[in-house]
């Protein structure tokens, strides 16, 4: 099982960017899937996630410019990141609850992450 970000890059404030995130592999069920963000030396935050049902919840900092979106039948993700700030200058990461196999509960993946930077 593997995730696969991307989508980061660098804008300056006020700008847009949209992140993709994309489990692929042996894969029997995908539950709820997530962003967080990590800047250097702090912990990994969480930004928003949602559901199979695309039932959405967000991190107060970015509610009402951030927007998450799933395509279940692509087993993907989406951050739709509007206004950025400085402030979202992180490496953002993709978390899923996946099962890979039947007989098996599901567990957490991560991808790699992928960069974000907003400067003027």
């Amino acid at each position: 099982v593997q995730l696969v970000e991307s989508g980061g890059g660098l804008v300056r404030p006020g700008e847009s960017l949209k992140l993709s995130c994309t489990a692929s592999g042996r894969i029997f069920s995908v539950g709820n899937m997530d962003w967080y963000r990590q800047t250097p030396g702090q912990e990994r935050d969480f930004v928003a996630s949602i559901s199979r049902i695309h039932d959405a919840n967000y991190a107060d900092v970015v509610k009402g410019r951030f927007t998450i979106s799933r395509d279940n039948a692509r087993n993907t993700i989406y951050l739709q990141m509007n206004n950025l700030k400085p402030d979202d200058t992180a490496v953002y990461y993709c978390r899923a609850d996946l099962q890979y196999d039947p007989d098996r509960g599901s567990s957490y993946f991560w991808g790699e992450g992928t960069q974000v930077s907003v400067s003027p």
